[in-house]
Order: structure tokens, then sequence, then C-alpha cells
């Protein structure tokens, strides 16, 4: 089940991190005999530092609270609360007055702790269009201004796409992201590798999809690693794939296997001859 999250973040901190591992072993003498998704975790994890200005940054589809308290912190029911976004034809976006509230944002806004003097917006289904500079306005007590910044994101997918006899090509897709990301290759050590150019598609919804091969070398075992990212929106998100080298002993093994077929099959038709001669 994928977590939800609500990340209020300085302009200074730090990326969030998403990993998922995948494990691919060359089995059966030269197939691929499966391959196994394990999600290690899912978890966001933000550092921040203490920066003069803040924002906010939510993803497509979550809800997002947009921070305004009062200071000194006061029962704020009976007073007037708005919040506006001036970039829109009808700046208003949610505001409280005696007691009622006056929705003007397709119903998916609220104060939910005005008693406490919490007076910050909540907004369910964040869309791409919810990007913004939004004001909270409290007459005499708080004049305050939030940025939204939405984006998309989405796990990485890898896959082999070509075994030859030393190398393997890797693919790595990942398509529902917004701005638009980059994507790298690396190696167990966090190197960069030198792979193909990424192909960025923009679909008809404003997200991107992006994708990359890769050649590496099987003939040792290794871990190899996609990484979308996206830095205006501080998130990347990781694939590991580990690739198991072939056992030689596999090989002899199988040989071994096939002769015994074989001689088990020309010892009964032998037999089988001399029975029917007889």
């Amino acid at each position: 089940m994928k977590s939800r999250e609500i990340i209020v973040l300085k302009v200074c901190g730090k990326m969030p991190v998403h990993t998922r591992d995948l494990f691919i072993k060359r089995g059966a003498c030269g197939g691929l005999a499966s391959t196994t998704v394990l999600v290690l975790f899912s978890t966001f994890v933000f550092e921040g530092q203490s920066c003069q200005h803040q924002a906010v940054v939510a993803l497509v589809g979550e809800a997002v609270v947009l921070p305004c308290h009062l200071e000194p912190a006061a029962d704020a029911f009976d007073l007037v609360v708005e919040w506006t976004r001036p970039d829109l034809d009808s700046d208003l976006v949610h505001v409280w007055r005696d007691g009622k509230e006056l929705v003007d944002f397709q119903g998916r806004t609220s104060l939910f702790r005005l008693k406490l003097g919490d007076a910050s917006l909540q907004i369910s289904g964040v869309k791409l269009s919810d990007a913004g500079t939004y004001r909270c306005l409290v007459p005499a007590h708080q004049d305050s201004r939030v940025e939204l910044i939405v984006g998309s994101v989405s796990d990485p997918s890898v896959a082999v796409v070509s075994d030859h006899d030393a190398e393997l090509v890797l693919e790595c897709r990942s398509g529902g992201w917004f701005p638009e990301p980059e994507l790298l290759w690396l190696d167990a050590e966090g190197k960069l590798l030198s792979a193909g150019p990424t192909e960025t598609v923009r679909g008809s919804d404003d997200l991107y999809t992006v994708s990359s091969r890769v050649t590496v070398d099987k003939r040792h075992s290794s871990r190899y690693t996609c990484r979308v990212q996206q830095t205006s929106i501080n998130h990347y998100r990781d694939t590991n794939i580990l690739v198991a080298d072939v056992s030689p002993s596999c090989f002899t093994l199988n040989s071994c296997v096939m002769l015994l077929v074989v001689l088990s099959v020309s010892v009964i038709v032998i037999w089988y001859l001399v029975w029917k001669q007889q």
C-alpha cells in the first residue's frame, strides 16, 4: 500500500527518497528463470534546515495542508479567514465569515482547527493546476503567503530487453512525472554509468514519460540502479536490479542430465530390439 505524504519544506531542504529493489537471477542455464520484485521500503525521508521562506510540496491526487497560524494563538471561529490566489479569475479559494464557509475551489478545501487558532487550509485531491501562491488573511491577526508546488512521480520499471553472450541490455521506464525529470543509471558504488540517450515524451495530460537503456557485463554479479529524479520538487525514485552470474557448474550438470537421458533411451531401444528378435 502506498504511503500518503504531506511535506512542508524549506527551500534548502534535502530530497526525499523512494527505493525499490529487483533481483534478476539467470537460471535454468541460460534463460531468465524468474524476475521477483521486492519492495523493500516505501517511505519518504525529509530533512530540512531553517530558511527564511517556506513552500509546500504536494503530489497529484494527495491531500495537502497550507499552514496559517495565529500568533499568539487565539480562537478564530468568530473571525474572518480569507484564502485567496491572485492568479485565478476569481481569486477566492476559501472564506470563513460569521461562522460559515464560502467555498469556491470545487469543494476540495476545508478549515478544520479554527478554535485552536489554526487557519490552515486543507486541499484534497491535489491537481497540477493547484500550483501557485496562496494568501492567508485574518484581518488584524495574520497575513501570510504560502507557495504550493505540485508534482507527480512514479516508480521506474527495469526490464531485460536483450541478452547476448556476455552482455545484458537493461531498459528503465517511468511515466507520470511532473515537472520533467531526469533519468540516471548508477553502478553498485553509486557512480554514473554510460547509457544511451534518455527519451522523453510529454502526454496530453502534461505528464512526462522517460526511458533509457544501458548495456552491462553479465559475467560478474552486480547491482544496477535506475534513478528518476526531479530536483525542483525534491523527489527521486530508485529501482535496483541485481544481475546474478550463471554458475559454470550449471552447464556441467545440464550436460550430464542430457547425456543420462540419451543413454537411458538408447538402452531401452536396444533392449526392445533384442527382446523382439527372440
